[in-house]
């Protein structure tokens, strides 16, 4: 009888493992018909040439990328390189011929829009040169808080990774198949990093270098080596994957002197943190945006030295530990006063692992900057530097989150690693055939932010197989998805009063009067967009329920 129970609970328990299998199965299928149809909807209907800005209305008649774009435009900065990668991803974990075509017609946009000089601006635009003058000179000119786009200089810039992502891109499809059509491309990208870096061993925000746009009495500060958004470990990254791809010596000779230079940019105690960008001919702190002053940065501080802890993993040189000491006694003493906090109506405590701080510090004195403005667009307003800590603006944070304990933790421990096993994966010393990551958008295990009641007003994670079936049914028929539009802007408007106004009303908004071409809040729920963003996580959660079947 006990046999016969086992026998028949083993069948039941094979049963139900068959119908899982089975449930499993026809919800891939689904998976993958829903990847396809996505992606052919973004691809036919939502790009422009395989081109892609952020966010578009269901029915094109606005779009944006950073601001809003002309249809004919197409955004490199956070937009067009990232949707190739994910088409890569979707090749890399289906083997489906469709998405890695897919990703050469972005790749052929990207290739379209590469500069003579071989890097990329911000975005451009498949109508011609002219038209993206006549954006810069309209939208782009009076965007109150963008000054990056109020001045067309038509060269490339290394700014929010524009020409790393898309050199990045470049890179990984010649390395997917070794297809030479790729290669005059990477080339050229990879000429302009290596022009571009100065001897000392950083990069300009933009290049070819130039130096037509002082902006209200402040010098153009586009050519001044740039820590800013990380520039530099961006193109330090770039060049160690084509180190990878291609092990050609000169590339690594770059990689080191602008490792090295990170060291020398460090400033002397007392205050021994990092600025966003210096001056080339003394290496001291330099202005960057009219709300960007010459000063420490305390954000960039501790990306420095999270970035010199990384250096000494590819390395091994103790020489980048050095001064990360000085660093963390400096942040130490910006922890904001008592008195500063109440002002804001925050909680002080005493503890010294996490605090608020200014985000600038003046080089020489240790003064505090704090950024405001007054009037009401580019045209009446301005930004001004003081040491109020209240009515900052909106746009910009005057304020840093300190969290030393993690530094320093992460430093104590990286100190306790033989060096050996610490580099032994650096790709600086391979010496066979190394790899790029097979996956770049998607990250494996990740479950994603899904969340569902777990009763008693707790919240639980929401399984894989729930969020790919909620992926698939927020499919439209059209065969997009829809997300709320998060931020819309005023549509241009023409205005030449150039009248100073001491407005305070848009003191800390995202966006002053009508006049504003600044992108803001949408504050209508109701209004829906295509979110190329959007397309990338969901796509991401189908990539890895199939992997997790496949």
């Amino acid at each position: 009888m006990k046999k016969f129970f086992l026998i028949a609970t083993s069948f039941l328990i094979c049963l139900g493992a068959g119908a899982a299998t089975k449930k499993a199965q026809k919800l891939d299928e689904q998976v993958l018909k829903t990847m396809k149809t996505a992606t052919e909807y973004m691809l036919n209907t939502v790009s422009y040439n395989g081109g892609f800005v952020w966010t578009y209305l269901p029915d094109f008649s606005r779009e944006w990328g950073e601001m809003e774009a002309k249809r004919t435009m197409a955004w490199v900065q956070s937009g067009t390189p990232q949707v190739g990668q994910l088409l890569l991803d979707a090749y890399h974990a289906t083997g489906d011929e469709y998405y890695y075509q897919a990703a050469e017609k972005v790749a052929n946009a990207l290739i379209w829009g590469q500069q003579d000089c071989g890097g990329w601006n911000y975005c451009f635009d498949f109508a011609g040169e002219g038209s993206l003058k006549d954006w810069y000179n309209t939208v782009g000119k009076n965007g109150w808080r963008l000054e990056e786009f109020q001045h067309y200089y038509g060269n490339a810039t290394f700014d929010d990774s524009s020409t790393t992502d898309a050199a990045k891109f470049i890179l990984r499809m010649y390395a997917e198949k070794f297809d030479p059509k790729f290669r005059p491309s990477l080339d050229k990208v990879i000429n302009f990093v290596l022009e571009s870096q100065y001897p000392i061993g950083g990069w300009p925000q933009r290049y070819p270098l130039m130096y037509d746009h002082p902006f209200r009495g402040q010098k153009d500060y586009s050519s001044y080596i740039t820590l800013n958004d990380d520039v530099i470990p961006q193109c330090i990254d770039f060049l160690v994957q084509c180190y990878q791809v291609l092990g050609t010596q000169n590339i690594k000779d770059a990689v080191m002197r602008a490792m090295y230079c990170v060291i020398l940019l460090q400033q002397g105690e007392p205050y021994a943190g990092w600025s966003d960008q210096y001056t080339v001919q003394d290496l001291k702190p330099g202005n960057g945006r009219s709300y960007e002053p010459r000063g420490i940065s305390n954000n960039t501080t501790q990306s420095m030295c999270r970035q010199l802890m990384h250096f000494y993993t590819l390395t091994g040189d103790s020489r980048f530990l050095a001064g990360i000491p000085a660093a963390l006694k400096y942040l130490e003493t910006q922890k904001l006063p008592k008195s500063e906090y109440e002002k804001l109506g925050r909680q002080w405590t005493d503890s010294m692992d996490s605090f608020m701080a200014p985000r600038f510090i003046n080089p020489e004195t240790g003064i505090p900057q704090y950024i405001h403005r007054v009037g009401s667009n580019v045209q009446n307003g301005h930004y001004y530097v003081d040491q109020n800590i209240t009515n900052t603006i909106g746009h910009y944070s005057s304020l840093s989150n300190v969290n030393i304990k993690a530094i320093r933790d992460q430093y104590e421990q990286i100190k306790k690693v033989p060096v050996e096993e610490l580099t032994k994966d650096s790709p600086l010393f391979s010496t066979g055939e190394h790899r790029l990551n097979e996956y770049y958008t998607v990250r494996m295990g990740q479950q994603g932010g899904g969340r569902v009641p777990a009763g008693f007003g707790g919240f639980q994670p929401m399984s894989l197989e729930d969020q790919a079936q909620q992926v698939i049914s927020a499919l439209t028929p059209e065969g997009c998805w829809l997300s709320p539009l998060r931020s819309t802007s005023n549509p241009y408007k023409p205005y030449e009063d150039t009248t100073p106004s001491n407005e305070t009303k848009y003191q800390s908004s995202n966006v002053g009067d009508e006049f504003d071409t600044s992108p803001h809040s949408n504050t209508d729920p109701s209004i829906m967009c295509i979110s190329t963003s959007d397309y990338i996580n969901k796509m991401g959660t189908l990539i890895r329920y199939h992997l997790s079947v496949k």
